[in-house]
């Protein structure tokens, strides 16, 4: 499968649109750097222009301006509005505030905050040579029509190969997957390498644990999730699948281990990555399963495929228009799959894995789903703004010794005149009274 990941697609020419990621090794010989880079950053591109599909500028600046408001107390918008973070991430982080709110919503920051130094350390020790050179042979892949990874000598791959060479000492038990490598330089365009280095370690780690790792335990038991989510909301694109002998490993790999970096055209990937930061892993299965459904939904796409690589190839070429960002995440959001259906296949799925299998058994229950279980964990870890917070201290008092109980005084049959009458001595002789006991107002002493 790794080896799978490695091979640089042939994308179709309706993908060649100026806002594609797609890139393979024989675009090096293409346009040289000199041509004007587009909004992006890729060269080559007449995209810098605003186009049809962006947002208006003032709607822009009213985003931003939401953003620095919710950043600007964070935890505080996390413990009580997440709901208005998970709603603005649908709509699109403003490029200007994704260096900002990447980090925050990922647990990178106070990842950063607690490690001080780790990342220096890491990055001037010597690598592993079996890592390095296979580093090494991929650095060229990665966007080379991208402004920042068009030099080897440049910054962009050099901070790509003290990232990953990074990564590779951080968990070396895991190594390197070539599929880190578009993870890692979509993150190196937005932000500084040390920042790129702890979002990518929580990706590995908290987003989709167990996928980068030598055995990928996490890959397949999620391809069998996508199918049976396949046969359930897309029952006929599940049964020509099944005819024509196109298995989940053919194509999920690609999207999912790499973010669907290779695949859809860059704000397309952009917009996916805000979504996914915000909520989690359920956001590349309603990709994917957006995904079949423009490209096999109908029956005479169907039919255009009889077989297997006709099929493989039209998941590759879905038309551009219907890969815009704001139709397509529309889309994306309206597939009907929430996070306890999510979760309820993969209980399903993961009772199904034979006992005997090779490698280590997947562990979903290490995934988060998201900003904010990353954010609640981390508190529950003690972590707040880098440091630990302060443990209130509890005072026990020594028990103080038994007091007797306070007697009721008895009051019953004791009035104010009665009283009055006691201390007076007897009552004086007269004419019988109507109220016992009792003394006219006149008789009463004061």
């Amino acid at each position: 499968m790794a080896r799978a990941l490695g091979e640089e697609l042939v994308p179709s020419s309706e993908l060649q649109d100026d806002s594609s990621s797609l890139g393979s090794d024989s675009e090096l010989s293409g346009p040289g750097p000199y041509r004007q880079a587009d909004r992006y950053g890729f060269i080559g591109s007449s995209s810098a222009e605003a186009g049809s599909g962006h947002p208006p500028v003032d709607l822009i600046r009213q985003r931003e301006m939401k953003w620095v408001e919710m950043t600007s107390h964070w935890e505080k918008t996390m413990a009580r509005r997440y709901k208005k973070v998970k709603i603005q991430c649908r709509k699109g982080i403003p490029s200007s505030l994704r260096a900002r709110c990447w980090p925050l919503l990922c647990g990178a920051q106070v990842c950063q905050k607690n490690s001080p130094g780790t990342y220096q350390e890491l990055v001037a020790s010597p690598g592993d040579p079996q890592w390095m050179e296979t580093i090494g042979r991929d650095l060229h892949r990665q966007f080379p029509l991208h402004e920042m990874f068009v030099s080897p000598q440049g910054h962009g791959q050099q901070g790509l190969l003290e990232v990953l060479k990074a990564y590779t000492l951080y968990r070396p038990e895991q190594g390197y997957c070539q599929a880190q490598g578009p993870v890692a330089a979509v993150l190196l365009m937005h932000l500084p390498p040390e920042e790129a280095f702890w979002c990518l370690v929580q990706i590995c780690e908290v987003y989709l644990p167990g996928y980068y790792g030598p055995h990928m335990e996490a890959v397949q038991l999620d391809a069998d999730v996508f199918m049976a989510l396949l046969r359930r909301l897309l029952p006929r694109v599940h049964k020509h699948l099944q005819q024509v002998g196109v298995g989940p490993l053919l194509y999920l790999p690609e999207w999912f281990l790499c973010l669907f970096t290779r695949s859809l055209p860059f704000p397309t990937v952009l917009r996916i990555w805000d979504t996914f930061l915000s909520e989690g892993a359920k956001v590349l299965f309603r990709v994917g399963l957006t995904l079949m459904r423009l490209a096999l939904g109908t029956a005479e796409q169907r039919a255009a495929c009889p077989g297997l690589l006709e099929t493989l190839g039209a998941l590759r070429a879905i038309p551009a228009g219907q890969l815009q960002e704001e139709t397509f995440m529309s889309q994306v959001h309206s597939v009907a799959l929430s996070e306890r259906d999510l979760q309820r296949e993969i209980r399903v799925q993961l009772a199904q894995l034979p006992k005997s299998s090779p490698g280590p058994a997947p562990q979903p229950q290490t995934r988060l789903s998201g900003a904010q279980a990353i954010f609640e964990s981390q508190q529950l870890a003690g972590v707040r703004g880098g440091t630990k917070p302060e443990i209130p201290r509890i005072v026990v008092q020594p028990p103080e010794e038994p007091r007797p109980p306070r007697r009721k005084p008895q009051t019953r049959g004791k009035t104010f005149h009665g009283l009055l009458t006691r201390a007076r001595g007897p009552p004086i002789e007269g004419a019988p009274r109507s109220h016992r006991g009792s003394t006219s107002f006149l008789d009463t002493r004061f």
